[in-house]
């Protein structure tokens, strides 16, 4: 049948036929016209899932690393989630932003109450400050120090404990109103999100996962409409590259206005009585409560920010800071018996005193901070700040917080999307249709 239809038709890959003469698609079974936008739909749905697996994940790199490329998903040979591969440069581009447009890390650690940080850290720093004087005391001046009478060393070390709290009082007000030089946000967060880049997607997932959920389903629909118009092509056209340039077109336009729907509008339009607005952005109180909550108690912890304090790029001016306040309170604590030493040591063996008093805070100070956790988490108040701050952003300003961080790689999901499709409409050309 097919030869008796085709004797003066030209040499090609495709068959066609003019108007008012016997179409390409008459000879077709009808079933297979009825199930194209279907299948269309789920190559649309199927490419925006997987699409999206590839968005996040593997974690780290999968496959043969013979080259990789840096800050991209891909190399040679294998695939590592777009964003766990960008973790590092996303997690500077939000904070940047964080620090624009939500938080002032000074304004937000001049909450911190010294007296009260010292409360909440005291029964380590009593402990803590007894235990390095006498153990210092014993190792550089062993001679004086055994010579002391009891009840002397006893006054020494209850002169340490009443001193300890006006230290510590008079060393955090320092750190507030030095916080940028011994504290680096960008540092922290970029470190820990390319330490844990499960976190990095697990803020992504949770903060976009409606969104998410949308790209999802719309891709059957958006590819059930191309589907028809497909099928209406392919009655009238069958060149063997219909159906793969259709899947392509159909995986690249179906996240490409998954996306589009996603953050756009960013304001609000009125189109024959509806309201059009970008999903994500109508959901800006919903999302800001969400961002908050998740960066506060995974991200911006007093855990990580001491951690970075006492470990991070800064820690030598937190040391020279510290140094300066501890020999203070060495000279406090030595008060009327500090020239009687100061005569029997010599004055660089009381310098060095106090320098190994100092070195040995700095040791233990983080065996003790976490006592101070649970008021630096109240007193920060880290999830209201960055919600209100977030929820009361214009829809620009809104979109300006989260859309930069991961714009520049919505290109890489739409052509991962495209890549798919084309694939599925291969099979579509040599096995399913070519069966049917």
């Amino acid at each position: 049948a097919s030869l008796a239809r085709t004797p003066s038709a030209p040499a090609s890959t495709a068959r066609w036929r003019a108007p008012m003469s016997s179409y390409p698609g008459d000879d077709d079974h009808f079933a297979l016209y009825i199930i194209m936008p279907f299948i269309s739909g789920l190559i649309g749905y199927v490419t925006n899932v997987v699409a999206l697996k590839m968005t996040f994940y593997p974690i780290e790199f999968k496959g043969i690393p013979l080259v990789r490329f840096k800050d991209q998903p891909f190399g040679l040979f294998g695939w590592q989630g777009i964003i766990p591969a960008k973790a590092g440069k996303m997690a500077a581009k939000s904070v940047d932003l964080m620090t624009e447009k939500l938080i002032d890390v000074k304004e937000v650690f001049s909450r911190l109450d010294p007296a009260k940080f010292t409360q909440a850290m005291e029964p380590g720093l009593l402990q803590m400050m007894n235990d390095i004087v006498d153990e210092t005391s014993k190792e550089l001046i062993p001679t004086i120090w055994s010579m002391l009478p009891i009840a002397v060393k006893g006054e020494v070390v209850l002169k340490a404990m009443e001193e300890s709290p006006a230290f510590l009082n008079d060393f955090m007000e320092d750190v507030k109103e030095n916080i940028y030089d011994v504290f680096d946000i960008k540092h922290m967060v970029v470190t820990n999100m390319e330490r844990r880049k499960d976190l990095l997607n697990h803020v992504f997932l949770e903060v976009g996962k409606k969104e998410f959920t949308f790209i999802e389903r719309s891709g059957f629909f958006f590819g059930f409409l191309f589907g028809a118009i497909q099928a209406v092509i392919w009655y009238f056209y069958q060149g063997e590259w219909v159906l793969p340039v259709g899947g392509f077109i159909v995986g690249y336009a179906t996240n490409f206005l998954a996306l589009k729907c996603i953050f756009e509008p960013i304001e609000p339009r009125k189109f024959c009585g509806f309201t059009i607005h970008g999903l994500f952005l109508r959901r800006q109180q919903e999302v800001s409560a969400q961002f908050a909550e998740l960066n506060s108690n995974k991200i911006l912890t007093p855990k990580e920010m001491w951690t970075s304090i006492l470990q991070g790029p800064k820690k030598e001016v937190f040391a020279q800071m510290l140094t300066r306040h501890t020999e203070m309170f060495v000279d406090n604590l030595a008060g009327v018996l500090r020239p009687l030493v100061i005569m029997y040591t010599g004055a660089p063996a009381f310098y060095r005193l106090k320098q190994k008093i100092a070195l040995r805070t700095m040791e233990q100070l983080p065996d003790h901070i976490h006592l101070t956790y649970d008021y630096t988490k109240e007193a920060l108040d880290m999830e209201r700040t960055l919600r209100e701050a977030m929820q009361g952003l214009s829809f620009t300003d809104f979109e300006g917080v989260l859309h930069p961080v991961f714009q520049e790689d919505e290109l890489k999901l739409i052509l991962v999307g495209a890549a798919l499709g084309a694939a599925v409409g291969l099979f579509q050309l040599f096995v399913l249709f070519a069966f049917l």
